[in-house]
């Protein structure tokens, strides 16, 4: 059997980013594929990992040494492991105007860390991999495929079935990331809390009611879930707020950067199951969101996306704004198309008549469009939105 190695889109923006920056910085969940596209780009650079402690003890006896015998630059793994690498590197970049010398990983959200916003300011390209998008697979697979695998490269590239994958996974998570992150000492009710938290996709953030239902303060479960965004399990989306009028709604939405480990905390085992499960909408949803995420930042972009909901209930479920122009898109996990689903979308044309608007189903045959309104395929979003 053949293995495949994905094409990642952001291997393109990691070359470019080697001819303008001394350093760049690859972040994302584990197992994202970040040492791959590392690896890949940078052939010619040696290879450090941190998390073997022979390496990392090296460093730390005498970190100067170590950088001055890498004259060329390198690729070390996983450096959350040695905060310490930061300053040295510091002096290293200052002091040559070579770019593209040295190559970071990490599974913690490199902007979170003081230590690189203060010693490496200016002189790091970040790139943010996610997991796989719908156009970096080289199978095609229906919506509901999509939802239930998620995109771990390591599960698609040994075609593992969901519940091999996911559930060690977690347990990695919670054994290795979690602990040096934060020191949570109940492992089984942060998972408790994970679970909870994919229960509630696509719903605005409540969290006295989060904690209340595990059994936690409310400081806890704020500190749980900083921890779960710094790890890219989850992320917050915001409510868009351009003053259309005073009675928005200011909490935001909460939703995880895979479906497919979603779906797996939901206990979510089949095609079937999912097929009519509750949640169904709201992870084709979840789905959605991420590909116009993924394609923001597998081009270097800064994705500015939001949703909007007024007080009397009218809701759009994405606004994508780039380069002065606003995409707005509305998921629907059916089929059928529906008149009565392109409302939204007009009223908030009328609030910004400039904007694009998509219905987003989760079939891959063609749908008539409405109006000034496409439909697509979850597929087709990432070529609407680059």
């Amino acid at each position: 059997m053949s293995i495949p190695v994905y094409h990642r889109t952001a291997i393109d923006l990691a070359s470019r980013y080697a001819t303008i920056f001394p350093i760049i910085a690859i972040c994302g969940p584990r197992q994202s594929g970040k040492t791959t596209l590392a690896r890949q780009a940078f052939a010619k650079h040696p290879y450090f990992s941190f998390e073997d402690i022979d390496i990392k003890m090296r460093f730390e006896s005498d970190p100067r040494q170590f950088l001055a015998s890498l004259e060329n630059g390198a690729i070390f793994d996983e450096v959350q492991h040695v905060p310490a690498l930061f300053s040295y590197l510091q002096g290293v970049v200052d002091a040559s105007d070579s770019n593209g010398r040295f190559i970071l990983t990490s599974s913690q959200n490199f902007l979170l860390n003081e230590r690189i916003t203060q010693s490496l300011a200016g002189r790091v390209g970040f790139i943010t991999l996610l997991p796989l998008s719908i156009s970096e697979l080289d199978k095609k697979y229906s919506s509901v495929q999509h939802m239930l695998l998620g995109g771990y490269p390591r599960l698609h590239k040994f075609e593992m079935k969901p519940h091999e994958f996911y559930p060690s996974y977690i347990s990695s998570y919670l054994e290795r990331d979690v602990r040096q992150l934060r020191n949570v000492e109940n492992l089984s009710l942060f998972q408790t809390f994970t679970k909870m938290c994919a229960a509630r996709i696509g719903q605005l953030l409540n969290l006295s009611s989060l904690a209340q239902d595990c059994g936690i303060s409310q400081t806890t479960a704020r500190d749980w879930l900083t921890l779960l965004e710094a790890s890219y399990l989850v992320f917050l989306l915001r409510p868009y707020h351009n003053n259309f009028n005073k009675r928005l709604t200011k909490m935001p939405k909460l939703y995880f950067y895979d479906t497919g480990l979603a779906a797996s905390l939901l206990n979510i085992a089949t095609e079937e199951q999912l097929s009519v499960h509750y949640l169904k909408g709201s992870l084709f949803e979840n789905l959605g969101i991420c590909q116009v995420i993924k394609a923001r930042l597998n081009n270097g972009q800064q994705p500015a996306v939001f949703f909007w909901r007024d007080s009397v209930g009218r809701e759009v479920d994405l606004l994508d704004e780039w380069a002065g122009e606003i995409r707005l898109f509305e998921f629907k996990a059916g089929f059928t198309a529906n008149t009565s689903d392109n409302k939204q979308l007009l009223f908030m044309k009328s609030l910004i008549p400039s904007a694009r608007s998509y219905l987003v189903y989760g079939s891959t045959q063609p749908i008539p469009i409405f109006g000034e309104t496409r439909t697509i395929s979850v597929e087709e979003i990432e070529e609407n939105v680059s």
